[in-house]
């Protein structure tokens, strides 16, 4: 089963399950009974993915409540407007042309020297005939972009995730891919971009991957929990990329469901 539709169904049950008790005459009696009850709801569903769960959602409410509400969402609606989508999309290009050495040699550690071959084709085409990225000239040769980083690498070796985290100003990773993503800024050019150039790319970044998020805004708020269908998103798109897209059928435990569901 979808690990969103079963915590939704583990919500939906809980939901029902509190508003269908009945109350204690006695204070006291309420007070017990609804510390029974949110004791039982806890138990019900934990993740193991996700240790650090109060402290990340805190993290998660600072970042969607307050810094995208009243910085990141104005930023790039104002952003959207005062810059064409031509120019907009030519700065994304740039970006992304800078990531594709890291996607060179993740692919060699990977034991994937075609997808190696792909990157370094798209970063010598983008960076010359494309005027150092701002065109994408590679895709339509057939040169697609294969996104590789370190965290990915450790992956295939069989390192671990490790914690979900909820990073301030950040958004969702893991211990193992927040590691990735410090080596990756090692390698050329992100090691040789000075300072105002590092938070131009960020910039930059933050503003095209925000832009994109712009069409699944509603999606995200209609849902019963928008953190945990933001990790689980998450987590379905890493393995997406390890796999390179045919991710392994997850087993369902068809007699813990069925506790579950008694």
């Amino acid at each position: 089963m979808n690990p969103i539709i079963k915590l939704s169904l583990a919500t939906a049950l809980l939901s029902l399950a509190a508003c269908s008790s009945k109350p204690q005459t006695p204070a006291t009696e309420t007070a017990a009974a609804t510390n029974a009850s949110d004791a039982s709801q806890a138990a019900v569903y934990q993740d193991e993915r996700d240790p650090f769960e109060s402290f990340n959602r805190s993290m998660w409410t600072f970042n969607y409540d307050y810094l995208d509400e009243y910085l990141l969402r104005p930023a790039t609606v104002g952003y959207m407007a005062v810059v064409p989508k031509p120019a907009r999309t030519g700065l994304s290009n740039l970006v992304n042309n800078l990531n594709e050495p890291a996607n060179f040699f993740n692919g060699l550690l990977q034991g994937k020297p075609k997808h190696s071959a792909i990157s370094a084709g798209r970063f010598l085409v983008n960076s010359t005939v494309g005027l150092v990225g701002l065109i994408d000239v590679a895709t339509p040769m057939g040169l697609d972009v294969k996104e590789e980083d370190f965290g990915q690498s450790l992956g295939v070796w069989g390192v671990g995730q490790g914690p979900f985290l909820m990073i301030p100003a950040r958004g969702p990773s893991t211990v193992r891919n927040f590691t990735g993503e410090l080596v990756d800024n090692l390698y050329f050019p992100m090691s040789v971009l000075n300072t105002p150039q590092t938070i131009a790319k960020f910039t930059i970044g933050a503003l095209s991957g925000r832009e994109a998020l712009m069409a699944q805004e509603k999606l995200l708020n209609d849902s019963l929990d928008p953190y945990a269908f933001v990790k689980d998103a998450y987590f379905q798109r890493q393995d997406y990329q390890l796999y390179d897209g045919n991710p392994p059928e997850q087993e369902v435990d068809e007699a813990a469901l069925e506790e579950f569901l008694e």
